[in-house]
């Protein structure tokens, strides 16, 4: 029997995303439940979600927070990029503007306007993973993760505030943190302002 981990709840429902937003999250998700002969209640239950999110998700109508994935990756024993990647993308070196894979959070949990753009296709042996981040004002990634591993973020246009455990930074344009992934971490944008940012982390666990 699947084990469930106790964690915070949430009862904020998930908002519906446009058709084509995260097009193979669905996909993934159905097939690493199905791929593990788990059930729907199976993964929400160990992921403390709805029964209704995995359903929702798994047929494109619904995308939840980055806690919330990457406690539904954990499930699947995936990580949260593995969930998004396209199916036999061919490897490459080049990763061309307007081609990279974007993935759109919920609003209601993560805040207004958040995107990632991937800069690093998902491959098994790569020890780096990387993305840019977009986070219109008022937006945030949803609250304090944890995974393994070490990262870097670094601000391109913007403002953001970093949680770092108990601690907040508050970055700038040009400026830079790095830090260990195991402390509770996250960020937001109390600004006025559109910020851009970098992310690189080792191991890959987006």
């Amino acid at each position: 029997m699947l084990k469930t981990k106790k964690r915070p709840s949430s009862k904020q429902k998930p908002a519906a995303v446009p058709a084509g937003n995260n097009e193979y999250l669905g996909v993934r998700l159905r097939h690493g439940r199905m791929t593990k002969g788990l059930r729907l209640k199976d993964v929400a239950e160990a992921a403390d979600c709805s029964e209704s999110m995995i359903s929702k998700i798994e047929n494109g109508r619904a995308v939840p927070s980055l806690n919330a994935l990457y406690r539904i990756a954990e499930v699947l024993e995936l990580t949260v990029g593995q969930l998004f990647e396209k199916p036999s993308e061919p490897d490459g070196l080049l990763s061309r503007a307007g081609e990279r894979p974007i993935v759109k959070t919920d609003p209601l949990r993560s805040g207004p306007g958040l995107t990632l753009e991937r800069l690093i296709p998902y491959d098994k042996a790569r020890l780096l993973q990387g993305s840019i981040h977009n986070l219109a004002p008022g937006g945030s990634g949803g609250g304090l993760v944890t995974h393994e591993g070490e990262e870097v973020a670094y601000i391109i246009e913007g403002q953001v505030e970093l949680i770092i455990g108990d601690a907040k930074y508050l970055l700038n344009t040009g400026d830079s943190i790095c830090y260990r992934s195991e402390i509770p971490h996250g960020y937001k944008n109390s600004s006025g302002k559109q910020a851009k940012f970098i992310v690189v982390n080792t191991p890959p666990s987006f």
